[in-house]
């Protein structure tokens, strides 16, 4: 049961960063801030795994 606890809550963490790296692109102001959240995302996944 605690594997199980423990996937659910990556998925929940994961989602959650997805987002919130989703939401700061819409509000990002130039195409440099863009490329900067898109590397983040990039490393981010990568990490992960």
């Amino acid at each position: 049961m605690n594997s199980v606890t423990s996937s659910w809550r990556q998925r929940r963490q994961a989602a959650r960063t997805r987002r919130a790296i989703d939401e700061a692109l819409a509000r990002s102001s130039s195409p440099a801030m863009r490329d900067e959240l898109l590397t983040l995302a990039s490393t981010r996944s990568h990490l992960r795994r």
